[in-house]
């Protein structure tokens, strides 16, 4: 016998189970017709429909919509004045061509307003005379979507941990950019963090992803009306590996393979501080040597940290054995002052020089110098000094130029392939930085202008958003905890150490002040907190970045190329999680960070276009055409084969990616929209 628990109660059992499950939805939908349509090919609208119950799985499908650029309308059910949802809402007709106004509808499960209603069953003619698709974003195994209950031959449970596997013809249907297996996320013995029905199929349906006792958790089931339903079994968060893996396929299965937006996964890795010696942590005072709140040495310590040349042999080997390529951000002044410190030699220098197209360069200004306000350091925190009128005195801007041009000038000389439009400041200095300074030094954005700096980094974690600097645009950077000042595993445990636990256990409190940090319950040991806690969780933190089609770099220190060499642990397991998990047709994308800027300036003119409702786009049997403010260029994503239509003649269309083809693209000579040719199937 089944299981004779109620479809309701089996989801909330299943959402209590799921701590973190995030609420909130909204989809983009691309219509294709229906064999048994008019002879007339309609016209749908490439834009998703998202039925919201304010539930966590359609809010992490309506964040990969946004965060792609699919366009989407969203229908709260909680929403007392939501629109009723009827052929007015779904369909009309335009230049007297049938519209679908919807490529697409997710929805929280299969029937939300009711097996029956007339909402229901308005949407389920719509999809059956457009060929629409659906997603159901989550719901419990049972013959309605197309699946034998578990209680026959399948399982119902927790799935922290679970190994799925992508099937052949789930490779097919949309999830060809995997390799093949993957297995859910088991971050906590403590929270059950997914639960989820694996059930076999019965007739019409075809698993796509399966996992304990071989069944379904992701499947296609074709019903016996025409209409076809991605059945989602688990449920999910967005920021979870197994949903943020298999959720591009979910999109591109729901459009068909053609819809606006696009996504890549990106990873880029800046290593701050080149040529320069970085302060190490004292373990007994529990504080940097240089800092201002640390009572002692005014430099660097006794020992700073710096790279050797053995040290940049192996991170040129490493490039070379990983296809990955490091940014280093470099500051030739004080690479200088440590050479006339230090006998007029420098190994390291001649190391670096010596393989110095085999990196991507920088500017991180001549000397590390803040450029921000004029810093009282006899206080602590430091102050922005102020003129005897109360005004702030900011670092002038012939200083700020002369850290540019001095950094940029040194690097010509030395041969650098330096691109002059890329700036990291020391410390992101010269942007705001709060509390102390509340606004950007006046004094920024001319220099930039005078020294042709186009794309500045800021530090994500105080500005994630891209803004302007003058007609400079920032470009957030993630910072890894791979602690710049420290060398060694031990040293880099002890900070953690002191940074993550609670005074009661010897640590200094800081995360019991701040609501945003969780304590540990206990310190790490110091001989294998680095390896067995610190890398896991790092490299699942920057995983989480790279499968968000999240284009910002991360940064570290090139501290941490030195000594213990702590970076390449990371490193290693982010690629070595990433290959094993994607096929080799979705590789990282490494993008230079004026690239990096160029692509989140696109996304920012794109969501304002589609807020104002100024994007037109649609499918009329294998025609695309989008149209778009002039100056905006619009992401597109369609499958291999399709054509771009030229004054004269056609072109293959954008690059090849995850089995897809896409890119930004705007209409050509003397046309007013793009004009796609589909391949004809």
């Amino acid at each position: 016998m089944h299981d004779s628990t109620s479809r309701g109660s089996r989801l909330r059992s299943a959402a209590t189970r799921v701590p973190g499950v995030l609420a909130a939805a909204a989809l983009f939908a691309t219509g294709v017709p229906g064999a048994a349509h008019a002879a007339v090919d309609p016209r749908v609208d490439l834009t998703v429909l998202v039925v919201d119950d304010g539930g966590g799985s359609v809010d992490a499908i309506t964040s990969e919509l946004k965060g792609s650029g699919v366009p989407y309308r969203t229908v709260s059910l909680n929403d007392p004045g939501r629109p009723v949802i009827n052929a007015a809402f779904l369909s009309d007709t335009v230049d007297g061509r049938p519209r679908a106004k919807f490529q697409g509808v997710v929805l929280p499960n299969e029937a939300p307003f009711g097996t029956g209603s007339a909402e229901q069953t308005a949407l389920e003619a719509y999809e059956k005379t457009y060929g629409i698709r659906q997603i159901d974003a989550y719901t419990w195994a049972h013959p309605e979507v197309g699946l034998n209950y578990t209680d026959s031959g399948g399982f119902s449970g927790v799935l922290d941990g679970a190994e799925a596997t992508v099937t052949a013809a789930g490779k097919t249907a949309a999830f060809g950019y995997l390799k093949g297996s993957l297995t859910f996320e088991d971050n906590s013995a403590s929270v059950a963090e997914s639960y989820g029905f694996a059930a076999q199929p019965l007739a019409g349906f075809t698993p796509y992803v399966t996992g304990p006792n071989g069944g379904s958790l992701l499947g296609e089931y074709a019903r016996p009306d025409g209409r076809r339903e991605l059945v989602v079994t688990f449920a999910y968060n967005r920021y979870q590996k197994q949903f943020r893996a298999l959720v591009r396929g979910m999109v591109e299965w729901l459009t068909q393979g053609v819809h606006l937006g696009q996504s890549r996964n990106y990873f880029t890795v800046h290593v701050d501080d080149v040529f320069s010696p970085d302060a190490r942590w004292d373990t007994q005072r529990n504080c940097t040597p240089g800092d201002f709140d640390c009572a002692g040495d005014d430099g660097e310590g006794d020992s700073p940290i710096r790279m050797t040349a053995a040290d940049a042999q192996y991170a040129a080997q490493w490039q070379r054995a990983n296809g990955f390529t490091l940014d280093m951000v470099y500051n030739a002044g004080q690479g200088e002052e440590w050479k006339a410190e230090h006998g007029n030699t420098d190994a390291l220098t001649t190391q670096l020089l010596a393989d110095r197209n085999q990196y991507r360069w920088i500017n991180h200004t001549y000397t590390h110098e803040f450029l921000g306000c004029v810093q009282d350091v006899s206080v602590v925190p430091w102050t922005c000094k102020k003129t005897a009128a109360g005004a702030t005195q900011w670092v002038p801007k012939a200083d700020i130029v002369s850290q540019i041009r001095q950094n940029n000038d040194w690097a010509t000389a030395k041969g650098l392939p330096v691109d002059r439009t890329e700036l990291v400041t020391g410390e992101h200095s010269g942007l705001k930085v709060l509390p102390q300074q509340p606004d950007d030094n006046p004094n920024l954005a001319g220099a930039l202008s005078d020294t042709g700096v186009k794309w500045t980094a800021s530090d994500n974690s105080r500005e994630p958003a891209q803004r302007s600097v003058g007609a400079a645009r920032t470009v957030p950077r993630y910072p890894m905890n791979v602690y710049y000042n420290v060398g060694t595993a031990a040293e880099m445990t002890d900070e953690y150490n002191w940074l993550y636990t609670s005074r009661a256990h010897g640590g200094s409190g800081v995360c019991e002040d701040n609501p945003a940090s969780t304590c540990m319950d206990a310190p790490l040991d110091v001989n294998t907190g680095y390896g067995a806690y610190i890398v896991p969780q790092e490299a699942r933190t920057a995983l989480g970045h790279v499968l968000g089609n999240d284009p910002r770099p991360t940064y570290v220190h090139q501290s941490n190329l030195a000594e213990e060499r702590l970076l390449y642990p990371v490193l290693d397991k982010v690629l070595g999680d990433y290959k094993a998990l994607y096929a080799d047709n979705a590789p990282i994308v490494n993008p230079r960070q004026s690239e990096a800027g160029t692509e989140l300036q696109r996304r920012t003119a794109w969501d304002t276009a589609l807020a104002q409702g100024k994007v037109t786009a649609y499918r009329i049997g294998n025609t695309v055409t989008v149209k778009a403010p002039s100056g905006v260029t619009a992401p597109v994503t369609v499958p291999e084969g399709t054509r771009k239509q030229l004054l004269l003649g056609t072109s293959v269309f954008g690059a090849a990616y995850g089995g897809v083809r896409s890119a930004w693209t705007s209409p050509e000579l003397l046309q007013s929209a793009v004009t796609l040719k589909l391949p004809t199937t």
